[in-house]
């Protein structure tokens, strides 16, 4: 999994709550089980057409919002069902941070495992990021990590609260299988004494 550690970018808008897993990737786009490939169909419904043309005032369509890594969205983002790919499609696309007021438990719980920093901010506080955003390329915010912080283009800052723990894997870059082989050494311990004592499993 990619590190986290600060990230200087371009915030799309997306002032709508309760923006559902399936609004993030349509259930038609479930069936694969890799990681990659789903970015060009992230919010599907509102970026194209029944013809597959793209809908040139969704934010993402825009010139400016095309290259962004942060998404600064409403309230309750990513509720709906616990499907992994609204992450997986997220990262794909090349968003590293999502900031909303609140955020559906398991989607947020998801986004550490997939290299994503959700940040939940106050309501005045989001409001402010997201007019700043609305100025596109012109403005960067940046996310530290580190410092847990927010900063606006015009150097405004906000601190924000994360768990200590998803922290850390974050900041390393680990997922699951990489928690698990910092403890190999352990684990080949213990298989060759299981070996030793039970040689007959």
């Amino acid at each position: 999994m990619d590190k986290f550690t600060t990230l200087t970018g371009i915030a799309a808008p997306l002032p709508l709550i309760n923006v559902d897993t399936d609004m993030i990737i349509p259930k038609q786009f479930l069936k694969t089980i890799k990681r990659s490939g789903l970015g060009v169909n992230l919010f599907d419904e509102m970026r194209y057409d029944d013809d597959g043309n793209e809908i040139a005032d969704f934010i993402l369509n825009k010139d400016a919002y095309r290259d962004s890594e942060i998404i600064v969205a409403g309230d309750n983002f990513g509720c709906g069902s616990s499907r992994e790919h609204a992450p997986w499609a997220i990262k794909d696309f090349g968003i590293r941070c999502v900031i909303a007021p609140s955020f559906a438990d398991i989607f947020y719980n998801n986004c550490f495992k997939n290299g994503i920093l959700p940040i939940a901010l106050p309501q005045e506080q989001v409001d402010i990021l997201m007019k700043d955003a609305e100025n596109g390329a012109n403005a960067r915010i940046t996310v530290d990590l580190e410092a847990q912080t927010v900063s606006t283009s015009d150097g405004e800052v906000f601190s924000f609260e994360v768990d200590p723990f998803k922290k850390r894997c974050l900041m390393e870059g680990l997922d699951d299988i990489g928690l698990t082989m910092e403890k190999i050494g352990a684990i080949d311990g213990f298989e060759q004494q299981a070996a030793q004592s039970r040689p007959w499993v």
